[in-house]
């Protein structure tokens, strides 16, 4: 076999997380020989296309998918929330490194925190879910849909155009611009996008021996948590144009899901927490009590049909 060829979006941050599953396969082989290919997605190349507009169809991802069937590459390194909940049967998730922080983070102009914005100041966010559990915070505040990559959205806020906006906390930290976060919203205030913060390190299913070269780099705790997110978004028929927000925990034999939905008209947020020892489980047990609380008014507005029946 020649070099291991990576599959990576061309961004900043994409790049970076590939170079870190090529560090840690080195570590393990120092002498393996790896390739890095760089592929434009569809998000990459249309970024004043609305997210909403995107939902389900991979935008950032089917690239890299089609190349990995066609054999162009043999791994690709996804930010696993990305990844539509409906995948390709010939396609594996062999690896979920383990999980940077999953928090949303506020990077306001002149260091302000969130209580200290103005009234009406502008934050830019691209996601309905941030969006509505900002304005559940702060009613005041104008929501600005915004698209590009990190260092793009960062420059407008120094600019003058932007007062702040809310990004990943890990994908902030991966670039090095830490420095511009003025406040970390806690996981009890903002729940983040299911699976954020974590990468999946994806190879065709055929292909046995390099799936469980690749083995090697998974976490169980982070493999368990993110099963059960996604298992919730699923169950909901959601994706990442929808105001569903999840964290999960794996310790010892047990998962903990928190897991919300939130209306983007200011209305009360539906939520639940379970736990359970099957993580697909507590995710699809978390999507039940949300519907039996109304969470189907609100997926609604989003043409969105839940794939398991409301408790009754």
């Amino acid at each position: 076999m020649g070099a291991l060829r990576l599959g990576t979006r061309a961004s900043a941050l994409a790049r970076w997380q590939t170079a870190h599953v090529v560090e840690r396969l080195r570590a393990l082989a120092p002498d393996l020989a790896v390739e890095t290919v760089e592929l434009s997605s569809l998000g990459d190349e249309l970024p004043e296309v609305p997210i909403e507009h995107m939902d389900g169809v991979g935008f950032f991802t089917s690239t890299l998918e089609r190349a990995l069937l066609s054999g162009e590459i043999d791994v690709a390194v996804h930010s696993f929330k990305d990844l539509p909940v409906e995948g390709s049967p010939d396609l594996i998730v062999a690896a979920v490194p383990p999980r940077a922080p999953a928090e949303d983070a506020l990077c306001g102009r002149d260091r302000l925190a969130f209580a200290a914005l103005p009234a009406g100041a502008r934050v830019g966010t691209s996601s309905a879910r941030r969006t509505a559990q900002l304005r559940a915070l702060r009613p005041d505040l104008a929501c600005v849909p915004l698209r590009g990559n990190v260092p793009t959205r960062l420059e407008r806020v120094a600019r003058g155009e932007l007062d702040a906006v809310v990004l990943a906390r890990a994908g902030l930290e991966r670039l090095g611009l830490a420095a511009h976060i003025t406040e970390i919203f806690p996981l009890s205030r903002v729940l983040p996008a299911p699976a954020q913060g974590a990468l999946a390190v994806q190879a065709r299913a055929a292909d046995v021996a390099l799936v469980r070269r690749l083995g090697a780099l998974d976490d169980g705790e982070a493999r368990r948590a993110i099963a059960a997110e996604r298992a919730l978004l699923h169950a909901l028929g959601g994706g990442c144009s929808v105001p569903v927000g999840a964290h999960a925990t794996a310790s010892g034999a047990r998962v903990a899901l928190e897991a919300a939905v939130f209306d983007l008209d200011g209305g009360p947020a539906v939520r639940a927490r379970v736990e359970a020892a099957d993580a697909a489980r507590a995710g699809i047990e978390a999507a039940r009590r949300l519907l039996a609380a109304g969470a189907g008014t609100i997926l609604a507005a989003f043409a969105k049909q839940p794939r398991v029946a409301e408790e009754r």
